[in-house]
Formats: C-alpha cells, sequence, structure tokens
C-alpha cells in the first residue's frame, strides 16, 4: 500500500552526513579503525558529579513530571550562572527548561514564526535550524556569508535581506559549523537593526564556555528581549540527557508554558536533577579543564590542515570545528568526504549538510578526539589528500 506523507515532511531534509555514518558504522563492524571527525559530540563522558546526581535522584524516586517551566531550583541555578559568568540579573521566571536546545528552538519557532513568515538566518549554519522552521509552517531566509563578515549576519546584512515577509533573524555564537564569534558590539548592532524593523533578535549560545583565549558575550548583555537558546549537551556535557534552557522576555513567558504544556509537558526529571551537579565549584573545574583540552585540539588541528593546503580564512575561536574550503583540490565535498572515508577512513562531514552556499566546496571537521588521534587523522588524510588529487588534477 502506498501512503501520501505530508509537504511538511517530504521538504525537512536528512543530514547527509548520516549516510557516511552509516556506511563508518559499516566499516568498523568490518574491522577497519574507523577516526570520528563527523559528529558534534564532545569525546568526554559525563561528568562524575553530574553520574552521581542523577543516580541519586533516581534512588530517591525523582521520576515524576516536573512543572513545565522545569525545576524551579535548576531554574535558580542557571539565573545564578548567568549572575557569575556575564554579571546579568536574569530572573528564574524568564528561564524555561527544555528537552535539548531543540526544544528551545521548537517553542521559540511556534511562538514566534506564522505560517509563510520568515527568519533571517546564514548560510552556512545548522541545518536543524531551517527544519525547524519549516515544521512550524514557516521558512529561512538563507543569507550567504563567507570569511568578510565571519560567517555571520550583520546589520547591513539584516538591512539588505529584510522583506515584508521576515520577523527576525536567528545568529549563533559561536556558530557550527564555523566556530566563529559575535562580538558584543556585533551583537548589540544586530539588535538595533531588528528592533527598527519590528523583528526579533533569537541567539544560539548552545557553545558558550566552549570558547579559546576569549569569553563570548551574550546579546541578553545589550538586549533584555532577545531570546535565548542553550544546551547542556556541548560545554556541560550531557548530549545523551536531552536537557536545554530557553530564555525569553518575561511577557512571552505564558505562551511558552503553554506550548511546552502540549508539546512535551516537561523535559527530563532525571535529566533536571542531574544537571544541578553542573554548577558546583568542582564540576565547572571540570568543564574548565576540558574547555583547555578543546583549545589544545584546535590548536595542532588548525595548522595541520591549513599546511595539507586546506583553506581555512578564519580562525574559529569557539565550538570544536573547522570549516574548510577544498576548492583547491576540485571535485564534490560529498565524495571528498566519501573519498576520505572509505580510503583512509577518516569521516567528516560535508558541507552541503549546513545550506546552499558554496556547500559542495567546503568540508566541516569536528576536533572531538584526542590530539594522539588527530595526528592520526591528518596522516591519514594526508595520504587520502593525494590520491584524491591524483584523480581530479585541476
Amino acid at each position: 500500500m502506498t501512503f501520501t506523507y505530508s509537504a511538511r515532511s517530504r521538504a525537512i531534509e536528512p543530514f547527509h552526513v548520516m549516510a557516511l555514518l552509516q556506511r563508518a558504522n559499516e566499516l568498523e563492524a568490518a574491522g577497519r579503525d574507523v577516526i570520528h571527525l563527523e559528529i558534534g559530540e564532545p569525546d568526554f563522558n559525563t561528568a562524575e558529579p553530574i553520574i552521581q546526581a542523577g543516580q541519586a535522584a533516581l534512588a530517591s524516586g525523582q521520576t515524576r513530571y516536573t512543572a513545565a517551566r522545569g525545576l524551579p531550583a535548576l531554574r535558580e541555578a542557571i539565573a545564578g550562572f548567568y549572575a557569575s559568568r556575564y554579571g546579568l540579573d536574569i530572573s528564574p521566571e524568564r528561564i524555561m527548561i527544555t528537552p535539548g536546545g531543540s526544544g528551545a528552538l521548537l517553542l521559540t519557532s511556534a511562538l514566534l514564526v506564522d505560517p509563510g513568515k520568515h527568519w533571517l538566518l546564514a548560510d552556512p549554519g545548522y541545518p536543524c535550524n531551517r527544519h525547524f522552521l519549516r515544521l512550524v509552517e514557516g521558512n529561512a531566509q538563507l543569507v550567504p556569508v563567507g570569511p568578510e563578515v565571519n560567517y555571520q549576519l550583520t546589520a547591513d546584512l539584516v538591512a539588505r535581506y529584510w522583506d515584508q515577509d521576515s520577523v527576525g533573524a536567528l545568529v549563533a555564537s559561536p556558530a557550527n559549523p564555523t566556530g566563529t564569534v559575535l562580538s558584543r558590539e556585533e551583537l548589540a548592532d544586530l539588535s538595533t537593526a531588528l528592533r527598527e524593523r519590528g523583528g526579533h533578535l533569537v541567539v544560539d549560545e548552545i557553545y558558550h564556555g566552549l570558547t579559546y583565549g576569549m569569553d563570548a558575550s551574550s546579546v541578553l548583555e545589550v538586549d533584555n528581549d532577545a531570546f535565548v537558546l542553550n544546551s547542556f549537551s556541548k560545554y556541560f556535557g550531557m548530549t545523551g540527557w536531552r536537557l536545554g534552557w530557553l530564555v525569553a522576555p518575561e511577557s512571552a513567558i505564558p505562551e511558552l508554558e503553554k506550548l511546552a504544556q502540549n508539546i512535551y509537558i516537561s523535559a527530563p526529571t532525571l535529566s533536571q536533577h542531574a544537571a544541578l551537579a553542573c554548577f558546583e565549584a568542582d564540576t565547572l573545574a571540570i568543564f574548565e579543564q576540558r574547555r583547555a583540552e578543546f583549545a589544545r585540539r584546535r590548536d595542532y588541528l588548525l595548522p595541520a590542515l591549513r599546511a595539507l593546503g586546506f583553506k581555512i580564512e578564519v580562525e574559529p575561536q569557539g565550538a570544536f570545528y573547522l570549516y574548510a574550503d577544498i576548492s583547491g583540490f576540485g571535485g564534490d565535498a560529498f565524495d571528498f568526504c566519501r573519498h576520505i572515508l572509505e580510503t583512509e577512513y577518516v569521516a567528516i562531514t560535508p558541507g552541503i549538510d549546513f545550506g546552499r552556499s558554496r556547500a559542495g566546496q567546503h568540508v566541516r571537521f569536528a576536533y572531538t578526539q584526542s590530539v594522539p588521534r588527530l595526528e592520526q587523522a591528518v596522516a591519514r588524510i594526508a595520504r587520502g589528500l593525494a590520491t584524491w588529487q591524483a584523480q581530479h588534477a585541476i
């Protein structure tokens, strides 16, 4: 029997890297040693204090729903984190606990975007951003960005691409896949450009904490009405716990709470209790040690790839990605990724997963492996690059 599925579902694209991941898994099952540089997941296990807090919560029977906004104690802890990390006085009443950063994005999209309306998004950017907009019958206006603007939306680009169907802009700082960061001044300029047009500013701060040689500014330092998406997955290392948060204007909270009640009831209870341990001094020290390790990895991999001929014009200041231009090597990025995987057993992500702008000429490396493992990967990529260039001489 043939079924007809929604146009919405058909319009949402899969992650193209999943085909490569499936092949990588097949190669591993056949005994090959695959180095995974494709998935945006830290290689560290959840920190022990968080595990212990989760176990204690389970043992004490903390298995029922929480309120849709989340545990009051966790919202208060996050508010305290904003005070200590950014010097900001954020009321816990403005904080929604969500099932991952994705839950925060879904709530914000559903709240702010009517059918046929759109946000401006940088291209390249995280693919789920545009797909969530399609899910709520909105659209993404992809704005091509390159190294000349640090791969970020600017106030000038907002002015150029804004039209009658625009209702806001979503930016990420640090960004996936480029690792670039918006300065306090750039965030302020974006805020002004959107306020002048009656638009909302939504900022993905999921990679905050994972910056190197500097600390990222929160948009809440310059715009108290901005919507902020964040997550316990990256800096806090709780990927599988599926926990995030949203900071919103207080006037928006009743509407967001109503949406949360209907969409997912509440974020995972055990995860919320476990996350309380994230803000203890000893746990934060673990995260800072891991941040230093990511910095070492970046500082090895960036010059190593440039020495092989990968064009990385902007040094990433955050996250754990390098977005590299391979146009000098010839051929298509997806085919290049497949070649490196099949011949040298290193998995990387093709640019097509991140948008349309020169996607076929870019690949993303995630430095979520140890430095010795990255050294192995670079040696393999060098061999694979030689065979690729022999086939694609330009």
